[in-house]
């Protein structure tokens, strides 16, 4: 079954103000330091019993789940068809890009996932964007100067293009191929494919618009 045709739509203090525990740590060094002068005694306490105390009055830390573990909750929120397809293109992108480092944004707007030669969001090539009713793959840096003849590209801004995918695997068309090469040719900043891939959760939106079509 032939492709179907598509038509570019491109346009281009002090005191009182300390805090508790602040306030409770200089009241104990003046009153060691009072008892010194007055040639009180202060009772010595032992390395082993300090150690013991010390492992008594810490709190528990809270496990923190790995940033796989967080990506997939995020994923998860959106309805299974979204999920599933942001699932297959980001399968694509991380066979295509080995060595990019995923920059994950959980936004009000968005959930962003976003392959880079480095941490910094700046150096950001791609990204695969979620939405309640579909998912994106943004071409964030010299998007209005890449060549698309077949007319995948939408966007009017300065920089960023970007194409809804009709589904995951739609990374695979030829064309799209061809628009990803181009912008890895057009960065100043290559992704170096022998370096380990890493997944980091760069800022999570504590309030955040509906991931799925008709929630509130």
């Amino acid at each position: 079954m032939p492709a179907p045709e598509r038509s570019c739509t491109n346009s281009a203090t002090h005191g009182s103000s300390q805090k508790p525990a602040l306030r409770s740590g200089l009241l104990y060094f003046i009153s060691n330091r009072r008892q010194r002068r007055s040639g009180a005694t202060i009772p010595a306490v032992s390395p082993a019993r300090a150690k013991t105390a010390k492992k008594k009055s810490a709190p528990r830390a809270a496990s923190t789940p790995s940033p796989a573990a967080q990506l997939d909750a995020f994923l998860d929120k959106f309805t299974p068809d979204i999920a599933a397809q942001a699932r297959i293109a980001l399968g694509r992108m991380r066979a295509r890009l080995p060595g990019a480092l995923e920059l994950v944004y959980d936004n009000y707007n968005a959930l962003a996932i976003g392959f880079s030669p480095t941490d910094r969001t700046s150096d950001a090539i791609f990204s695969i964007a979620l939405f309640p009713r579909w998912v994106s793959l943004f071409f964030l840096i010299n998007g209005t100067r890449l060549h698309d003849p077949d007319c995948y590209l939408e966007g009017s801004g300065k920089q960023a293009r970007h194409i809804k995918l009709d589904n995951g695997a739609m990374i695979d068309d030829p064309g799209v191929q061809d628009l990803i090469a181009q912008a890895l040719e057009l960065s100043e900043k290559k992704i170096d494919p022998s370096q380990p891939r890493r997944l980091i959760i760069k800022s999570i939106s504590a309030a955040q618009r509906p991931r799925r079509p008709g929630s509130k």
